[in-house]
Parts: C-alpha cells; sequence; structure tokens
C-alpha cells in the first residue's frame, strides 16, 4: 500500500510540473500541496474514545503536533494570492518538517524512534 501511496504523490507532482510548463505562457500557475497528517474531524472522534493514542500518535513527530486545517489553508491562501505570482510547478510540503526530518512523507513510528539526531 505505501508503495501505491507514493507513486499517486509522484504522480501528483509529476503532472503539476507538466501543467506549470505547459500554461506557463497563459500566466497560468500550477502548483501542489502536500501535506502531513491533520488534525480533522475524524481525529477529533478518535480523541474522544482514545485520548492517550492522539497523543502517541503526535509524539514521535519532530513539531510535537498534527497539522490543524488552517495550517494548509493559509500555504493554499498564499499560493492563490498575487504574493505567489511567480511560483509555479512547486510541491510546497507543509508537514511540520516531517520530510525534513524523516526524508520520507508518512514514515512510521518505529523508524522515527531508532533515527540519530
Amino acid at each position: 500500500m505505501a508503495i501505491v501511496g507514493a507513486g499517486f504523490v509522484v504522480a501528483i507532482i509529476n503532472m503539476t510540473h507538466r501543467a506549470a510548463v505547459d500554461y506557463a505562457r497563459y500566466n497560468i500557475r500550477c502548483n501542489a500541496v502536500c501535506p502531513g497528517t491533520v488534525f480533522t474531524a475524524p481525529f477529533e472522534k478518535m480523541k474522544a474514545q482514545y485520548p492517550e493514542l492522539i497523543e502517541v500518535m503526535a509524539a514521535p513527530r519532530i513539531s510535537g503536533r498534527f497539522g490543524r486545517p488552517e495550517d494548509i489553508a493559509h500555504v493554499v491562501l498564499f499560493l492563490a494570492s498575487d504574493k505567489a505570482s511567480f511560483v509555479s510547478g512547486a510541491a510546497i510540503v507543509a508537514d511540520g518538517a516531517a520530510t525534513a526530518w524523516t526524508g520520507t512523507p508518512g514514515f512510521k513510528a518505529a523508524s522515527v524512534a531508532t533515527r540519530k539526531r
């Protein structure tokens, strides 16, 4: 399953690059937002049932927390703004440094626990 998921991520990023190249001459920008784990309504339900589980899941994260929907929304708002008028073909990672720390999106807690800092 992880290989399939990684394949989708690569496909979306490649599609973003291709669309950016194809539409740049029309002043159309195309970017991808690559979010980390975001604390949404399903997590709220899980937290109500298993409050310790959310803390255990967040502990190995370098930022010590999950993303919030507004964290991702701010990235999207920036990309949609005139301030990002020269940003196109980019894959913006918004995951609280998880990918930078582990080198891999969707890392497993066990691999993080054994990683040297």
